[in-house]
């Protein structure tokens, strides 16, 4: 594994992999989200269910953990390797004629979604162990923690103007990360041949998702 990881094409597959994993999360994880504007009964259901099942819990969170680091780090590796790559090809040509703006800044991109995932965090992921595995509660019924738990966090959550405008910030970043990082993913995992067919496909998903977030949180910021 080590070995396929220091080749070029072996990176960039890893690559590859880890966002389309991270791909289908996001999907999941939107359809979940969108439950809250429909029917909070639902979505505090179907969270406590992907936040108390020990398969979600246990196998699949860490794995979603991992993905997510290494998707970043492997990126960061990727974007060094490119940039010593093309120091001489630049000097000799415009590195921009024959590449996108996304393309080009996909670190940045990167780096303001990571920072927005460390928030969400701080805003949800780590209030729930606590409340789960410190203060006792697996339930999200226990007296006087209701506050930290599904529907009624994540409305108290989105009270604040000041986060509302962060999120929907850092999702516009994601749709601009995910205009070259979706079609770029299937092309470095051997489907070129549908990368006319998958740009429909990858604008679509590019807009809709994160447009669908930031509905989300406008929808709850609005009517709390």
């Amino acid at each position: 594994m080590s070995g396929f990881l220091k080749s070029s094409i072996g990176r960039k597959v890893a690559m590859s992999l880890s966002a389309l994993f991270l791909m289908v999360f996001l999907l999941q994880h939107f359809f979940i989200n969108s439950l809250s504007v429909f029917s909070p009964e639902l979505f505090n259901e179907v969270s406590h269910f992907m936040g108390t099942n020990p398969l979600v819990q246990f196998a699949l969170q860490p794995v979603l953990i991992f993905g997510v680091v290494f998707h970043f780090i492997m990126g960061f590796i990727l974007e060094i390797k490119n940039n010593k790559a093309r120091q001489v090809s630049y000097a000799k040509n415009n590195g921009g004629a024959n590449s996108s703006w996304m393309s080009r800044n996909m670190i940045w991109t990167g780096g303001a979604i990571l920072l927005f995932i460390i928030l969400h965090f701080i805003d949800f992921w780590i209030p729930e162990i606590n409340t789960k595995y410190i203060l006792g509660d697996m339930s999200g019924t226990k007296e006087g923690l209701e506050g930290l738990r599904y529907y009624e966090e994540l409305t108290h959550k989105f009270e604040n103007p000041l986060r509302v405008g962060v999120y929907a910030i850092a999702f516009v970043f994601l749709g601009l990360h995910l205009a070259h990082g979706f079609t770029s993913a299937f092309q470095s995992v051997g489907a070129a041949s549908l990368r006319k067919k998958l740009a429909n496909v990858g604008k679509a998903y590019s807009i809709i998702i994160p447009l669908g977030f930031i509905i989300i949180a406008l929808f709850h910021h609005f009517n709390h």
